[in-house]
């Protein structure tokens, strides 16, 4: 049976592995608060879908251990999660991806399973092709669900958001025994804070528009239900919201293959043999 973890490998398969050309999925996410429902260690779907894209994708793809911190200040109010700081964060990401990048392993795929984490990873990844001269891309995963699937789905686009959809439902399928849905739960009303409306944890309205403030998840709701719904979740749903995950994943690792992180900008006609037109 073809491994695609890298912990699960030896270093001789490993190093027979990469004999030909590999991209590597290096998987990112969180240990926080999902609602009452949810369990709390979200970084477990980022790497098994990442497994299983690799596997979709075949023997080029593997996939290395997991970070299962992120940085999620906003979440430190709520017992269980485990944040790191931003320039913790971001030295991890950069030791992770120096440990590949030193055995010129430069086919990597960042699968990011935590959206805050985005302008920390853009942060390593433009050190990276400043330093190194390689690109480095990101995949935030969640985004790459269509809002024409959720209304195929849900029939609502609005059940999208923290402590919703998607991952309320991916969680109800690849890990149903880890789920509560019997602690499901409505949103809390919203707060105010300096006597404005609360958004969400980054701002409140102030006639019409966004003001920027400090807020925590218990600032926005006592149950870290941030944003969107998970009243329609069921594994059905998340079987089809991982399979989208899982075959755009794979049909990216494919094209990844023919790509050199070290000329990015090489013209398709520049990889034909000389000699063959």
């Amino acid at each position: 049976m073809t491994k695609h973890r890298i912990a699960d490998m030896t270093a001789a398969e490993f190093a027979a592995r990469t004999q030909e050309p590999t991209v590597i999925l290096v998987p990112l996410g969180s240990q926080e608060v999902q609602g009452p429902h949810c369990p709390m260690g979200d970084y477990q779907l980022a790497e098994r879908l990442a497994v299983m894209a690799a596997q979709d994708a075949g023997p080029c793809a593997l996939v290395a251990p997991g970070l299962p911190f992120g940085y999620a200040d906003f979440f430190r109010d709520v017992a269980g999660g485990m944040q790191l700081r931003p320039e913790t964060f971001k030295a991890v990401l950069r030791d992770m991806l120096d440990s590949l990048l030193d055995h010129d392993l430069n086919r990597l795929l960042i699968f990011n399973g935590h959206t805050t984490n985005a302008s920390l990873i853009s942060q390593v990844v433009r050190d990276i092709r400043r330093d190194r001269g390689i690109m480095v891309p990101s995949l935030d995963i969640w985004k790459t669900i269509p809002d024409s699937l959720l209304e195929t789905l849900f029939g609502d686009t609005t059940v999208r958001g923290h402590g919703g959809e998607p991952i309320s439902s991916i969680a109800l399928h690849l890990y149903p025994e880890q789920c509560r849905m019997d602690l499901r739960t409505q949103k809390t009303p919203r707060k105010t804070a300096l006597g404005f409306p609360v958004r969400g944890v980054s701002d409140v309205t102030f006639e019409g528009i966004a003001l920027n403030l400090p807020l925590n998840a218990k600032d926005v709701d006592e149950n870290g239900l941030l944003s969107g719904s998970a009243a329609l979740a069921s594994s059905q749903h998340g079987e089809k919201l991982a399979q989208h995950i899982v075959g755009i994943t794979a049909r990216l690792i494919r094209s990844l293959l023919n790509a050199d992180p070290k000329n990015p900008f090489m013209s398709e006609a520049s990889h034909l043999d000389p000699l063959s037109y």
